[in-house]
C-alpha cells in the first residue's frame, strides 16, 4: 500500500527556515493531488499548501510568499521550503496524497503521513 513519511520538521527561531520532505512509498502512478496540512495544539487541521499533477499549486493566504511546495515525480517526493517562519507557524505538518480526481477535486485525500513537529520560537 501507499506510505508516506515526513521529515524535515524541527525547532527554529522566528525568522528562520525549515524544508520539509514527504517521501511516498507504494504509488501507482502520479497522484492527482497532494498537498501540505498542518494542526497546532487545540485548532482543527488547516491546508498550507497543495500541488496537482501538472504541477499548478495554490497556498493558504497565511503562508502565501513565504512557503514553497514542489514536487519530484521520479523521485515519489514532496517537499515544503518555509522561509520567514512565524511562531503561528508551529505545529503538526502532515503531507498527504490522492490519487482520484474527484477526491482531489474536493479537497479529499485519502493517504496521510504520521506528521512532523515544526516548532517557531520568538
Amino acid at each position: 500500500g501507499v506510505q508516506l513519511v515526513e521529515s524535515g520538521g524541527g525547532s527554529v527561531q522566528a525568522g528562520g527556515s525549515l524544508r520539509l520532505t514527504c517521501a511516498g512509498l507504494g504509488y501507482v502512478g502520479i497522484p492527482s493531488c497532494m498537498g501540505w496540512f498542518r494542526q497546532a495544539p487545540g485548532k482543527e487541521r488547516e491546508g498550507v499548501a497543495t500541488i496537482e499533477m501538472y504541477g499548478r499549486t495554490a497556498y493558504a493566504g497565511s503562508v502565501k510568499g513565504r512557503f514553497t511546495i514542489s514536487k519530484d515525480d521520479a523521485e515519489n517526493t514532496l517537499w515544503l521550503q518555509m522561509n520567514s517562519l512565524k511562531p503561528d507557524d508551529t505545529a503538526v505538518y502532515y503531507c498527504a496524497a490522492e490519487w482520484s480526481t474527484d477526491r482531489c477535486a474536493r479537497s479529499e485525500y485519502s493517504y496521510w503521513g504520521q506528521g512532523t513537529q515544526v516548532t517557531v520560537s520568538s
